[in-house]
C-alpha cells in the first residue's frame, strides 16, 4: 500500500465548515478510489472550540440531502489539544485567512503548507461561517465548499506520494 497522505481541515469550532469539507472530501476521493492513499480529519482553532461539541443540525441535514450521513459519534476537536492531527498533515486546509494565521501559530505547523480553501482552488477570499443563519445559507456554503474541493482536486492529488 502507498503512504498516506494527510489533509487538516479547520475551521472555527469544528462544528459545520470543516466538517462539511471533511465529509464531501473524503467523497470526492473515495470517488477516484483515493481515499484509502489520503488521511482527512478536521478540527477547530478557534479560542471556544472544545473537544466533544457536536457537528451542527444544519449541516448534518445539508450533508444528508446529498447522501453523506455523518457518523453518530463524530465530534468537535480542539486544535490546541490535538497537535497531533497538524504534526501528522501534510497539508492544512482553513475556511478563512485568520484561521491559517491561527494554526501558523503552533509549533507542529512550521513548515507546512497552509491555504485557505479557496486559494487552494485557485481563488480569493474566505468562506463565510453560516452558523445560525438556517439551511440555505448552509446549503450555500456546502456547495462552496464542495465547488472548491472539487475545483483543487488535481492539485491535492498532485501532493501525493507515488504509489510503490
Amino acid at each position: 500500500m502507498a503512504p498516506r497522505f494527510a489533509v487538516l481541515v479547520v475551521c472555527h469550532a469544528n462544528t459545520a465548515r470543516s466538517v462539511m469539507a471533511e465529509a464531501l472530501l473524503r467523497r470526492l476521493l473515495a470517488d477516484r478510489d483515493l481515499l484509502e492513499h489520503v488521511q482527512v480529519d478536521s478540527a477547530g482553532v478557534a479560542d471556544w472550540v472544545r473537544d466533544g461539541m457536536l457537528p451542527s443540525l444544519d449541516a448534518r441535514l445539508v450533508l444528508r440531502e446529498v447522501g453523506i450521513e455523518l457518523p453518530a459519534e463524530m465530534a468537535s476537536r480542539d486544535l490546541r489539544r490535538h497537535r497531533g492531527l497538524l504534526a501528522e498533515a501534510d497539508l492544512v486546509l482553513t475556511m478563512s485567512r485568520l484561521q491559517g494565521q491561527r494554526v501558523a501559530e503552533l509549533t507542529e505547523a512550521a513548515g507546512k503548507p497552509i491555504f485557505t480553501l479557496r486559494e487552494f482552488a485557485g481563488e480569493e477570499g474566505d468562506i463565510a461561517d453560516p452558523a445560525a443563519q438556517g439551511e440555505d445559507v448552509f446549503r450555500a456554503c456546502r456547495d462552496e465548499i464542495h465547488r472548491c474541493l472539487e475545483r483543487s482536486l488535481d492539485r491535492l492529488t498532485a501532493y501525493l506520494p507515488p504509489a510503490r
